[in-house]
């Protein structure tokens, strides 16, 4: 792919969002975002929340990072992850949180085959450390990936419900809680049960 590509679907989307569909953006503008759900996905090129799920523009607030994980709540603490969250819930009022994860994860790999072997990275193994309890296995090799996959997305919504203020609207029955989990090879999105089970949603 060649930074023309990229600029002529640019085109295309303007040619429909712009020309065809005027009304769509306009209104966006002119009354703001209010999207219903926030997706909290990975930054991996194969793991698009908009293009997976074929929403419009407006529908779903995204915060993208490595391995998509939630960091605990510190108000003293520097995170865009954190400060996007606050945005999604005090400011915009979402219903739904998704928090989005994927098999052949990047970010989980390298947390799993033991931070600080191989290149150096000053900032990676600090944020992926954030799921270290999801790594807690007796399983090696493919099968810890993929265990290990899924117990992130686990950790991730437990540590969204140290934010005090989300806590809060989750018990007042105003928020709800989503993990999801896409199956690349498959080609199936996974969800969390409440009995911790994993179920095919579509």
């Amino acid at each position: 792919m060649t930074i023309h590509k990229l600029i002529d679907g640019f085109k295309s989307f303007r040619q429909e969002y712009y020309i065809d569909q005027p009304d769509i953006y306009k209104d966006l503008v002119e009354k703001g975002q209010h999207p219903e759900v926030m997706v909290i996905a990975c930054s991996d090129s194969r793991v698009n929340p908009s293009i997976i799920t074929q929403a419009n523009p407006g529908e779903i607030f995204v915060v993208r990072n490595v391995a998509n994980l939630v960091p605990i709540y510190r108000n003293d603490h520097n995170c865009a992850t954190s400060a996007c969250i606050e945005f999604a819930v005090r400011d915009l009022g979402v219903k739904h949180i998704v928090v989005l994860g994927h098999s052949e994860c990047g970010g989980i790999k390298r947390l799993c085959e033991h931070k600080g072997i191989g290149p150096e990275r000053d900032l990676i193994d600090g944020w992926v450390s954030i799921a270290e309890t999801a790594g807690a296995t007796d399983l090696e090799g493919f099968e810890k990936f993929r265990h290990v996959e899924r117990a992130a997305i686990t950790v991730s919504l437990e540590n969204l419900v140290t934010f005090p203020w989300l806590k809060r609207r989750v018990k007042e029955g105003n928020l709800e809680l989503h993990g999801w989990f896409f199956d690349l090879e498959a080609g199936n999105l996974l969800t969390k049960m409440a009995s911790g089970e994993w179920n095919v949603l579509a």
